[in-house]
């Protein structure tokens, strides 16, 4: 489970010269098609632990989902991003930081942009927000730290999402959704007998697809980490912080 924080192979570093977040910081205040794509990705993944931060910070329902929508479009404006992106080194405190400042300066003024006011245009299904919030734990958890923890359920929840569309694409989805306790920290329901017995497999083959359903899913998690990092020297930092917030 443990990244190497200093890699030296050449067609990794290219890889990850195309990561979402890397991108956007590439670009700063450039007008960069790309990063207006890395930035749209990103957001359709991380939108609703911003909802429920504002949410849970007393915006009503209908505020909330204008004040998110609002400020991405603002950071989708391009010659903003040199100014807010300086000194970023992870997504998820670059938009904290951002949204908390939009709010003080943009929303709380009447300047914010209207969703669909400037150039840029986005397309979200937020109609299932309001549903996921009232499923939010009651605890006596900071705004900032239940960010967090909805952060690491949006990443995972991709992470898995990902792998279901791998093994659907080669035609093998039965068996990912016959395994997928293996990574959902849930225990099977039947031994690997039966198992073996109900995929056609040999008890080994069955033990050996396990092994590498749990590895791709450590990658893709890695990567999705990395998507969101400046540079791979914080991914490990960033997969530690991940289970933390988990085990709260």
């Amino acid at each position: 489970m443990t990244p190497s924080k200093h890699i030296q192979n050449h067609s990794t570093h290219a890889r990850f010269a195309t990561t979402h977040w890397s991108v956007v910081l590439a670009a700063g205040d450039k007008a960069d098609s790309q990063c207006t794509i890395a930035l749209q990705t990103l957001y359709q993944t991380y939108w609703y632990p911003l909802y429920a931060y504002v949410r849970h910070q007393g915006d009503r329902p209908q505020d909330a989902e204008d004040l998110i929508q609002s400020f991405f479009i603002y950071l989708l404006e391009k010659e903003r991003l040199g100014s807010l992106v300086e000194n970023q080194c992870k997504f998820r405190s670059f938009l904290l930081t951002a949204l908390n400042n939009f709010r003080i300066d943009q929303w709380r003024k009447g300047h914010a942009i209207k969703r669909r006011g400037g150039r840029a245009h986005l397309s979200l299904d937020m109609s299932d927000a309001e549903s996921r919030f009232t499923l939010e734990p009651v605890e006596t958890l900071t705004p900032e730290k239940l960010f967090d923890i909805n952060w690491a359920v949006a990443l995972l929840n991709t992470v898995f999402d990902e792998l279901q569309q791998e093994y659907q694409a080669k035609g093998q989805g039965p068996l990912f959704e016959t395994l997928k306790f293996c990574i959902t920290g849930q225990r099977s329901k039947l031994p690997y007998t039966q198992l073996a017995q109900q995929l056609d497999l040999s008890e080994s083959n069955v033990k050996v697809t396990i092994h590498r359903l749990r590895k791709r899913y450590r990658e893709l998690l890695r990567q999705q980490i990395a998507h969101t990092m400046s540079t791979t020297d914080d991914v490990e930092e960033e997969l530690q912080r991940l289970f933390q917030v988990l085990a709260q």
